[in-house]
């Protein structure tokens, strides 16, 4: 990289600088660390040039400007990026070991290094235009070698700051910065020039003059970290996996599938979802509160339970019936093919579909049982169903008593001693301390409220499933509460990954996308396949007619006569 207005190049040295910031070998998935804003007000504080590596083709002779600039982008190189906090570097680090093993992502190696030109006469470069299969193989070389291979292979060994503006380009990213975009527009033309006579002024350019300021080239270098970084961290579809076919073949050879559902493999049921325009959010809008997610928010549930108790009745699932797609699932687990179902549900339909209990992880608990707030008393949940169904507070019996003392008055009605402005009509009483709070002795659902830890059985086991998996399925979920969202990042990349849902999930890369209602697509899979769903509706299922309609490469529409679909 140079200084305007000097004939100078980046040393293969500093190349090797920046790949070892960007991606260290232990960890080549994680996230990380951006570099700081305050890198360019360190430009002027290097007075000398580090020393440079033996085989570095930097000239010796340049000026103070040059050095203090090469100084300055060698510290850019070096910095150091380390995985983001919630992030497990142990799983992450191995599943990438698996990821990289896998010759199903090796991509083709480039016939060499980017190339931009430059007329002679006129001053003008021509720089190169990427094909979005010369932007995927890039991005998949990136993963697959690194970051050292990647800069190694895409860049000559002298270069100036366009470079690197072509190799973001060239991963896929475009420069936000709209004044750095202008100056490059202004002296640089896409494709080469079309006539004859130009061609013979047109050089290659390497150890040349470099046209931007060294703010700028400081600039690109912090998006170039910030593009490799992103590909690291992103999931590359897999070039071989892209249709039902695909998907039919893989569910015949799968031993170990990963199953992750959401609330839309019960919405068939009349159980509505969270998020959707007509789901329990949207519902319970008219409460007034802040965000509708703060009824299952824990710490308001422990000051006004009646916060919760007041729309449970609209949460509370249906008992002893469950959709064909759980059916689906139970049919995978008879043929031994499920390793895990994880589900982000709470109403324990799995249960009743007969997945057993050492295939299932209910990653945000379920109304299955309950547990006292104070004493921690369980019980089945089923016990407490009538409370919540007449709104009343669920109360347990050995703290019962005690409660009574606290709450002399309407001690048991969501509506009256708990309010939804958090006070109580008893809120003076002399005999209640101050620390007694308003769920004092209440039996709670044992479903993962906002602000508890997920149960331990889903960190114990997901550490194991996701590197022994040999198939992903993500069914009618959007994927936007984490960790579980996560899952789908976490999974070696050469492992397939589906998605059967009624809308697309846009932030996530899958293979293959089936989208209509959950039951239908889990019909027409099965009837792919020869198998048979072990659900009362099936006689009628297997029957129906179903027309997949490609959307676009590994994106379908299913549809029928009930459900048409729109593409």
């Amino acid at each position: 990289m140079t200084i305007p207005h000097m004939n100078h190049a980046v040393s293969k040295n500093a190349k090797n600088k920046v790949s070892s910031a960007i991606c260290p070998t232990q960890d080549r998935n994680g996230i990380r660390k951006q570099p700081d804003d305050n890198i360019v007000n360190e430009l002027s504080s290097h007075k000398k040039p580090k020393a440079s590596h033996p085989n570095s083709l930097m000239k010796p002779k340049t000026t103070d400007k040059h050095e203090r600039t090469q100084a300055a982008l060698e510290d850019v190189a070096s910095l150091q990026l380390r995985p983001a906090d919630d992030m497990d570097p142990v799983t992450v680090s191995a599943a990438s070991v698996v990821s990289m093993s896998n010759d199903v992502l090796k991509p083709e190696t480039p016939k060499g290094p980017i190339i931009i030109g430059k007329n002679t006469l006129s001053g003008i470069f021509y720089g190169p235009s990427f094909s979005k299969g010369e932007s995927l193989n890039a991005r998949m070389f990136l993963k697959y070698y690194g970051a050292h291979k990647f800069l190694d292979t895409y860049l000559p060994e002298n270069l100036n700051s366009l470079y690197i503006y072509y190799l973001i380009k060239l991963l896929g990213f475009e420069v936000k910065d709209q004044a750095l975009i202008g100056t490059i527009n202004s002296i640089v033309h896409i494709s080469p020039p079309e006539h004859p006579q130009d061609s013979k002024n047109t050089i290659s350019v390497t150890n040349v003059e470099d046209p931007l300021a060294k703010k700028q080239t400081v600039r690109l270098i912090k998006d170039l970290q910030r593009a490799i970084n992103k590909v690291l961290c992103t999931r590359l579809r897999l070039s071989n996996f892209f249709t039902v076919d695909h998907f039919v073949q893989k569910l015949h050879t799968a031993q170990k599938i990963l199953v992750l559902t959401g609330a839309g493999v019960s919405t068939s049921l009349g159980i509505p979802d969270f998020r959707s325009s007509e789901g329990f959010y949207s519902r319970i809008r008219h409460l007034g509160l802040d965000d509708p997610q703060d009824v299952f928010n824990y710490n308001i549930f422990m000051h006004d339970p009646s916060v919760f108790y007041n729309i449970a009745n609209m949460v509370l699932p249906p008992e002893n019936i469950y959709s064909p797609l759980h059916s689906f699932i139970k049919m995978l687990q008879a043929k031994g093919k499920l390793l895990r179902n994880y589900t982000q549900n709470i109403d324990n339909l799995e249960s009743y579909a007969g997945i057993s209990a050492d295939k299932l992880v209910q990653c945000h608990g379920s109304f299955a049982t309950a547990t006292c707030v104070t004493c921690h008393w369980n019980l089945p949940g089923e016990r407490i169903f009538n409370k919540i169904r007449n709104l009343e507070l669920p109360l347990c019996p050995y703290c019962f008593k005690k409660r009574r003392e606290y709450f002399p008055e309407g001690y048991n009605s969501p509506s009256n001693s708990n309010r939804l402005d958090g006070t109580s009509s008893q809120d003076s009483a002399p005999t209640r301390p101050p620390y007694i709070l308003n769920s004092y002795g209440v039996l709670k659902p044992d479903i993962t409220f906002f602000g508890e830890a997920l149960p331990s059985k889903f960190h114990k086991s997901i550490r194991e499933d996701i590197l022994e998996c040999d198939l992903l399925i993500c069914i009618g979920t959007s994927l936007k509460v984490a960790p579980v969202s996560e899952i789908v990042n976490m999974v070696p990349a050469h492992v397939p990954q589906v998605l059967i849902n009624y809308d697309p999930v846009k932030h996530a890369e899958f293979d293959l996308s089936l989208l209509g209602y959950c039951d239908d697509v889990a019909a027409m899979v099965a009837q792919k396949c020869g198998w048979t769903i072990p659900h009362k509706k099936w006689n009628d299922l297997k029957n129906k007619k179903f027309e997949c309609r490609e959307k676009d490469k590994g994106v379908y529409v299913v549809a029928s006569d009930e459900h048409p679909g729109t593409l």
